[in-house]
């Protein structure tokens, strides 16, 4: 089952699922997130939820994504309580980018493993632990909250500070935190995990500053488990033509960790297990243009796809214009 958040011919909100190759409309459902934790409370499955709910009318969810119309697949009330984080370093061959970043030119250092590599290894090692044994925590980044969210279809605005505007192509997991502080796994939806590479490249400890930034997820939440290989596209186009173009993995058998250990590693902290929340979870690529080189520029559009799990996720980046920081006693 997949679902999507969208605005109707009247302006209103709804959310519609497919199944089948058909997509139709949830009965009286205004958004995803009423829906999930409204199941949540309840204690019985979101399939349930959604029939409980029915289906109404067959609707063009390509057509809405043409028009502008689809939504982020899920949001909150208040955007403060939608969390955007992240792993890193969790995909094989996603260190060999991030070494060339983070390598020490002194000879005095070459024979000696970057921390990049070192928690790579780590994961290699120790990242898919057996049922009911602890594995290693990777490394964890935040990125924001749901202020820096952009809809699919709609343009990433970069900083007017950024020195980079570049994409990463990767799987989101999508939950819902219940009433009684247990996270509840929607499931899975594509993601742009929009980052800085200059700005992380001047030093490793500038991947904080690096992941600040806004960020896309979508169009659609997969529902279920996350297939064990992930095969899509990322591409960016200039002008309307493809200038770059590379196949990017995920899933488990691509990955150096197990969906169940990261999860572990983020839900482990009573922070992220408030009643009520969203959270948004960015589970690490190995694939970047800036790897190849490629700086972008306003106007590209970045372009992610899988078919496993619908629409394409499509946004144009733009750049800020610059603003004074004032901050003032009260």
């Amino acid at each position: 089952m997949h679902l999507i958040q969208f605005i109707d011919e009247t302006g209103k909100r709804a959310v519609a699922t497919t199944e089948g190759g058909v997509t139709r409309r949830v009965n009286g459902v205004e958004s995803v997130y009423q829906l999930a934790f409204g199941a949540a409370s309840a204690g019985h499955s979101l399939k349930a939820a959604v029939d409980a709910a029915g289906l109404g009318a067959a609707v063009d969810k390509a057509a809405l994504l043409a028009a502008g119309r689809i939504l982020s697949p899920i949001d909150h009330p208040d955007p403060a309580h939608l969390h955007v984080t992240g792993t890193g370093l969790t995909h094989l061959g996603s260190a060999a980018t991030r070494d060339a970043m983070h390598k020490k030119t002194t000879e005095a250092v070459e024979e000696t493993l970057t921390d990049s590599m070192k928690m790579f290894r780590m994961g290699l090692e120790n990242g898919k632990p057996k049922p009911g044994e602890t594995g290693v925590q990777p490394e964890w980044f935040y990125k924001g909250n749901g202020f820096a969210v952009t809809a699919p279809g709609e343009a990433i605005p970069s900083p007017a500070f950024a020195k980079d505007a570049g994409e990463e192509p990767e799987i989101a997991g999508i939950y819902v935190i219940g009433p009684d502080g247990t996270p509840f796994r929607i499931g899975f939806a594509l993601g742009n995990e929009f980052s800085d590479h200059v700005t992380e490249r001047v030093n490793y400890l500038y991947l904080a500053h690096s992941k600040l930034r806004f960020c896309a997820f979508g169009p659609e939440i997969r529902t279920g488990a996350l297939p064990r290989n992930v095969s899509g596209t990322s591409r960016i186009l200039r002008d309307g033509k493809v200038m770059w173009e590379k196949p990017f993995l995920s899933g488990e058998d691509n990955m150096s960790h197990t969906i169940a250990n990261l999860e572990y590693h983020h839900f482990k902290y009573d922070l992220f297990c408030q009643p009520g929340d969203v959270h948004v979870h960015m589970f690490g690529t190995a694939t970047l243009s800036f790897a190849d080189g490629i700086k972008t520029e306003p106007g590209d559009v970045f372009e992610i796809e899988e078919s496993q799990f619908g629409l394409p996720l499509r946004n144009a980046v733009a750049w800020d214009k610059p603003r004074a920081v004032i901050v003032r006693e009260l």
